[in-house]
């Protein structure tokens, strides 16, 4: 089954770019509700809503083209991104809606059956319940899900609350963008494709399990805006950050893939939303892969600095990723790039 042959773009590639995006949101206000802690109108991953003095409920939704031809994998990975922006909330998920357009004539409903199927393993090793759905005939398929989880408004991870001296952490490699591209050039690696499958149909669900054993101050996940596009967000605030680009980790032949041209147009419109955050010059190829778009990509936290080595150590004891990428710190809205 060739699925990404039916897209244009594939996975988190395929969002609006953040210029975009705030031009679309300027102006929308809704009234001030008690319990609404956040919405639409931050950088958040989710909205959150109080619903007790201890409880609130944290939701977003996520959907996107097929990424990897094999609908099964394709449903898990989608499951994956969906479920990890509650993970970068600090909540636990507990519901979530699937969101399908399919081509039925084009691909008949087997490839569909399997692609709910891979999702549902997801959502059951997350602890998600499926509660159903909604579907369209679409000439370029596509699934995700609206999911809800619940999390102590006390303890919600933001992406607004950095803070200087503080370490970043990041839990998965990046390049998933790069390595697409190759696959859709037939030349990438067998070694690269692999590792991006295992990475993004990879839950965060450990790895911020790891994290609420320490104390992060800010929290986010990298997907469709890349590396620096998140990290942007997250600078977006009273504090600026330091991405040491020596130190990011990199799937297998993304630098490669990249000097020979292989960038998504998701990098380009990342870019051109997200560069004024960026001083100084950056070599074009660094760029490139810190613009990359994310699909079901890791968590990346900020936590005092003398807890990031212990959180790296914990992380890898339970069977997770994690890597010091930068410090928090310097002129607020920046992202140095060294």
């Amino acid at each position: 089954m060739n699925l990404t042959s039916y897209t244009r773009f594939s996975g988190c590639g395929a969002k609006l770019g953040p210029g975009v995006l705030a031009k679309a949101l300027c102006g929308l206000e809704q009234p001030a509700y008690p319990d609404l802690l956040a919405d639409f109108g931050g950088s958040e991953d989710a909205g959150i809503f109080r619903i007790g003095p201890h409880e609130a409920l944290v939701q977003t939704v996520d959907f996107f083209p097929p990424i990897v031809d094999d609908p099964r994998l394709f449903g898990r990975i989608a499951a994956a991104n969906a479920l990890s922006d509650l993970y970068a909330m600090g909540a636990r998920p507990i519901t979530a809606l699937a969101l399908v357009c399919h081509p039925l004539k084009a691909l008949g409903l087997e490839p569909l059956r399997e692609m709910l199927a891979g999702g549902l393993e997801a959502l059951v090793e997350a602890g998600c319940a499926l509660l159903g759905g909604h579907s369209i005939e679409d000439p370029e398929p596509k699934l995700g899900y609206a999911v809800t989880g619940l999390v102590d408004p006390a303890r919600a991870w933001r992406n607004s609350t950095l803070r200087p001296g503080g370490r970043l952490l990041l839990t998965k490699p990046i390049g998933t963008g790069l390595v697409n591209m190759a696959l859709r050039a037939q030349c990438a690696s067998p070694e690269a494709q692999a590792a991006a499958q295992r990475s993004m149909a990879t839950l965060n669900r450990v790895a911020a399990e790891v994290l609420a054993r320490f104390h992060p101050m800010a929290v986010t996940d990298v997907t469709g805006f890349g590396l620096a596009g998140h990290a942007a967000e997250m600078a977006g605030g009273d504090c600026g950050l330091t991405l040491r680009f020596a130190d990011v980790p990199l799937l297998p032949g993304v630098e490669e893939y990249a000097s020979m041209g292989l960038v998504p147009k998701g990098t380009y419109r990342n870019r051109e939303g997200r560069l004024h955050c960026v001083p100084g010059e950056v070599p074009p190829l660094v760029l490139d892969l810190a613009f990359d778009p994310q699909t079901s990509g890791g968590l990346l936290a900020a936590l005092p600095e003398e807890e990031a080595e212990a959180a790296v150590a914990a992380l890898r004891e339970a069977g997770s990723d994690g890597w010091i990428i930068g410090e928090t710190g310097g002129a607020p809205g920046t992202v140095r790039i060294l």
